[in-house]
């Protein structure tokens, strides 16, 4: 049985999807992009580094909502506006996501929304 994840702390759900949703074991988080949190209206003032640490801030704090850690992400997907900011995002990336690293996949697009530099969305296993 599948189940909405919305939690306290996490940007609302811009459009018609949730902020998360779980699957059995798997719980899968939607694209986030670094929202402000105060403001979720606009994104934080900073560089894809930045982005990418509000990004996995947010996505923490959807996988804590179902009792689940960044040590429990299996795959993540990340896109980027630039690859010139892949290095920047990696930084941060290998920072916060232990080893075994999940699997991964970056697709560099034409744009993301609100002009974003990083979006990423994940799967976890509870």
């Amino acid at each position: 049985m599948k189940y909405a994840i919305n939690g306290i702390g996490i940007p609302e759900a811009h459009g018609p999807y949730s902020q998360g949703t779980t699957a059995g074991r798997l719980v899968f988080a939607s694209g986030q992009i670094a929202y402000d949190p105060d403001d979720d209206t606009r994104l934080i003032d900073g560089d894809a580094r930045e982005q990418t640490e509000r990004i996995i801030d947010i996505i923490e704090t959807i996988l804590q909502t179902v009792d689940c850690t960044l040590a429990d992400v299996a795959q993540t997907t990340v896109y980027l506006a630039n690859l010139e900011d892949m290095e920047a995002m990696n930084d941060v990336y290998a920072r916060r996501f232990v080893q075994p690293a999940p699997a991964r996949a970056v697709v560099a697009v034409s744009a993301l929304p609100m002009g974003a530099l990083v979006e990423m969305d994940c799967v976890a296993c509870r």
